[in-house]
């Protein structure tokens, strides 16, 4: 069992939801939920709080920022290891930036600086320079969630890694049964399926003006690493999406991009000018 842990040469710690959950009551002078009495103790134990439930000053940026946000984007990432929860919040003074790994309960948080949101963003998704990218055919894939669904039933029947011939048939049989995909997109599909390294969305919320009205802005878009294949973006369905919103039926359609407008849409992600206001979360 690992315990938090802190790197005072880079301003990064590791803590779980629990520990934040304890820092954050002690920060407002509130009394720690006996169910998270076991963080308490090791926070008291690696030095980050002291018996009287005092939280180090190497903590405070970070605290602060997470408490009043002014940005928070999110980075939901799934692959064959797994959900990984990501994550940065930009604050008034500081930027926050938190990064899960699979199979542990911590996550590394890391101060920013505020200007290179947008390349600790790249990093959380491995976003890489395009290089020479073979030819695959079409760069327009549309079919529906259901037919995604039974493709990776599919990939996860497959033993871990295995992208070969006979998996990729695996997968190809698995798609084409439901009959929303043919030709040679049908091909380009299940490929994607057997190298896909991660689909992941990004969403960022804010303040500001929301259809006319004071409100949360919401803004957010979807990606595939299809790691040789390259990136796809999820145009449809499109994000922000809510709960509830698609089902079996719904149409996905994925377009081919380059990594320079992956970093285009992370750009776009972010208010501009004049967009800001408090954001308050509960």
């Amino acid at each position: 069992m690992r315990m938090p842990s802190y790197d005072i040469s880079r301003s990064r710690f590791r803590l779980s939801d629990g520990h934040v959950v304890v820092l954050s009551e002690l920060v407002v002078g509130d009394p720690v939920p006996d169910e998270f009495s076991r963080e308490r103790e090791e926070l008291v134990e690696c030095g980050l709080i002291d018996d009287a439930g005092a939280v180090s000053p190497l903590l405070r940026p970070l605290l602060q920022t997470i408490a009043r946000p002014v940005v928070v984007i999110t980075v939901e990432s799934d692959g064959r290891q797994g959900k990984l929860d990501h994550g940065l919040v930009i604050g008034e003074n500081h930027a926050v930036s938190h990064q899960a790994w699979p199979g542990e309960a911590e996550s590394q948080y890391s101060l920013v600086e505020p200007r290179t949101v947008v390349w600790a963003l790249a990093d959380m998704v491995n976003l890489q320079r395009s290089g020479a990218v073979p030819d695959v055919g079409p760069s327009v894939v549309e079919t529906t969630v259901a037919t995604l669904d039974a493709g990776l039933a599919a990939v996860d029947a497959m033993p871990f890694m295995d992208s070969g011939s006979e998996g990729r048939d695996h997968i190809l049989k698995a798609v084409q049964n439901l009959g929303t995909i043919d030709g040679p997109a049908l091909r380009v599909f299940a490929d994607m399926l057997a190298e896909v390294r991660s689909s992941w969305r990004m969403t960022a919320a804010w303040r500001g003006d929301s259809e006319g009205e004071d409100g949360v802005v919401i803004r957010g878009f979807g990606v595939w690493d299809c790691g040789p294949l390259g990136y796809w973006h999820r145009e449809l369905p499109a994000e922000p999406v809510q709960p509830g919103q698609v089902g079996p039926a719904s149409t996905l359609r994925l377009v081919r991009v380059r990594a320079g407008r992956v970093w285009e849409l992370i750009n776009e992600l972010l208010p501009a000018d004049g967009e800001l206001r408090y954001l308050e979360l509960p």
